[in-house]
């Protein structure tokens, strides 16, 4: 009992899911030795569930990957697993008997009749009744901690990222694009070939015109217009992208590395998608969404500068539209903002 008290207080003193999940791999190992553990996060999308293998122990010891920036090569359909996937229909724990008198079995963290979190464990078969009890009550507070998290990192209205969790991302991505152009040569091919070839974009993304649909038709339904439009960015975007509400009517998405042209599609799809939508009592509502690519270089306030120029762009020349920031600068429609540190981006 002393030892699973330790290790919810290890555990319950992390404020970042990274953290989380190394504190609860130590508390697993330390108190079941499995043979195998993967803690897997799961992204349910409209068509399909994915599963990332972020943090774990096996045949070469422990693993620890970043919980907020799923890595694409450890990423799989929930289907290629078919115990993963029974886990996920039953929405409760499944169990496998192996050849070898060991058995695995999965623990869902479920939330929204959702698995948001598998824990997959391969146990000897000495594994008690007591050891069993213990285990669940670990995972059942491993799944209360990372609802507290995202409460405190949610957007309450729409469910979204809230903009105090975005610069924390955006330091994330600005130091891995930092750190690729540093490394360079095989090391930062091999990391672009297995999130796809191309570039980490930024979004602003402006509701048209919501100043009038909360004058007509009340703040209330100015509100459901907010939670409709969330709905629609996640299904409209890819698992791995980050979606954030950043304020009143704004919204961003981080995209993964991509070319420019599969960015503007994903974006396009997005906007059409909102354009068909029928919004409640409002009836159809519209976006605008100026993006730009991250550069090594970055501070948050240089691409955000940029992107929100695209978007005045958008806006300027019949919103409802999607303009990107470099394809602007090259077609010479806008120029080149001076950025920070007193350079002019050069493309």
């Amino acid at each position: 009992m002393l030892e699973l008290i330790s290790h919810v207080v290890r555990i319950s003193a992390r404020r970042d899911r990274t953290e989380i999940n190394a504190a609860m791999v130590d508390a697993l190992m330390d108190m079941f030795s499995p043979r195998e553990l993967v803690i897997y996060r799961c992204y349910a999308g409209k068509f399909r569930t994915v599963v990332y293998a972020c943090a774990g122990h096996g045949e070469h010891g422990p693993y620890l990957r970043n919980a907020y920036l799923p890595d694409r090569r450890f990423c799989n359909p929930i289907e290629r697993d078919a115990l993963l996937n029974q886990c996920r229909r039953e929405r409760s724990s499944v169990i496998d008997f192996l050849p070898d008198g060991s058995h695995r079995i999965v623990f869902p963290v479920m939330r929204m009749d959702e698995p948001i979190y598998l824990i997959d464990l391969q146990l000897s078969d000495e594994f008690s009744s007591d050891q069993r009890v213990a285990l669940m009550g670990l995972i059942e507070y491993f799944g209360n901690h990372i609802a507290l998290l995202d409460y405190g990192e949610a957007d309450t209205l729409t469910g979204l990222a809230s903009r105090k969790t975005f610069d924390k991302h955006l330091f994330e991505l600005l130091g891995q694009a930092a750190s690729d152009a540093l490394v360079g040569g095989e090391q930062s091919r091999a990391r672009r070939s297995s999130t796809g070839s191309g570039n980490h974009w930024l979004a602003v993304c402006d509701i048209d015109h919501f100043k009038s649909i909360n004058d007509n038709h009340g703040h209330l339904m100015g509100d459901e217009v907010l939670i409709m439009l969330a709905q629609v960015m996640r299904h409209a975007f890819r698992f791995d992208d980050q979606l954030f509400r950043f304020g009143g009517e704004e919204f961003i998405a981080l995209l993964q590395p991509t070319d420019q042209a599969s960015a503007q599609m994903t974006l396009e799809r997005f906007r059409s998608e909102v354009e068909k939508t029928v919004f409640s009592r409002v009836g159809h509502v519209t976006v605008s969404v100026g993006f730009s690519r991250l550069m090594p270089n970055d501070t948050p306030t240089d691409v955000i500068d940029r992107a929100d120029e695209a978007l005045y762009y958008a806006k300027r020349h019949g919103r409802n539209r999607v303009d990107c920031y470099e394809a602007l600068i090259e077609a010479g429609s806008i120029e080149a903002k001076e950025i920070a540190k007193g350079e002019v981006e050069l493309f």
